[in-house]
């Protein structure tokens, strides 16, 4: 488990790698989908900068449920996929 303080925010992330790996995972299934991060903010509901925030792997996205399943949605997959960590 890895604990990391997100510099932009000061919030403190017990499970960092966590969110890492979630952004990672909207990344890899928005390729295979084949959509740009527009096209899959816009089919979600959400801004092209927070689809953008989600995916980088150097900022913290604190992603409510509400967005893990609209994403899913927009991605025709379960959103348990979003949530499968490489151990």
């Amino acid at each position: 488990m890895s604990k990391r303080t997100e510099k932009n925010t000061g919030v403190s992330f017990e499970h960092y790698d966590k969110h890492l790996e979630f952004g990672f995972n909207v990344t890899v299934y928005r390729k295979k989908a084949g959509m740009t991060q527009w096209q899959l903010a816009e089919k979600a509901g959400i801004s092209r900068q927070y689809m953008s925030v989600i995916e980088a792997p150097n900022m913290i996205s604190n992603v409510s449920m509400e967005i893990l399943f609209k994403l899913a949605d927009a991605l025709n997959i379960s959103p348990i996929k979003l949530l499968e960590f490489r151990d």
